[in-house]
């Protein structure tokens, strides 16, 4: 990723992050989403592990990453306008490429329980839910209803 990328990574992480949560009522909330677009924004300089970014027609159209546990996939981020056609589903596989090659046996990702887009999408890539429960958010200093998914390398997906 180069610097002319961070912009773009903020506005697309952001414009994701809103469409996956527009119907939820605490979202709208002017301090959560300002919580939000500041941190997408702030990102690409802080990022301390892998970041991985898609583009189209030489156009940032999504984004991933890595952070924290080498075994988990910390980020998946693609532009509202370019869901749906695999980006997605490319970056969660160059992830799980890694991992695998890095050794682990599972490979972990973590969403919102109301992201039902994103919850389908890993479990079409051969993740299952394996916990479900409520977590501090310390970047929108909220609670949020979690799902951690896993799905073992040694399986087809």
């Amino acid at each position: 990723m180069t610097v002319a990328d961070y912009k773009m990574v903020g506005e697309v992480g952001f414009a994701a992050w809103r469409t996956s949560c527009e119907s939820e009522e605490g979202f709208r909330w002017q301090a959560i989403s300002e919580a939000a677009r500041s941190g997408f924004f702030a990102y690409p300089t802080e990022a301390k592990g892998d970041v991985v970014v898609a583009e189209l027609a030489r156009r940032l159209v999504g984004w991933g990453a890595r952070e924290g546990d080498r075994d988990c996939i910390s980020d998946v981020w693609v532009d509202p306008a370019h869901q749906g056609n695999g980006i997605g589903s490319a970056l969660v596989r160059h992830f799980l490429n890694q991992i695998a090659e890095e050794g682990y046996a599972v490979a972990r990702i973590h969403t919102r329980a109301t992201n039902v887009g994103a919850i389908r999408l890993y479990e079409r890539l051969g993740f299952s839910v394996v916990w479900r429960g409520t977590e501090f958010n310390a970047a929108l200093k909220i609670p949020l209803e979690k799902v951690h998914l896993e799905r073992r390398l040694d399986q087809p997906g």
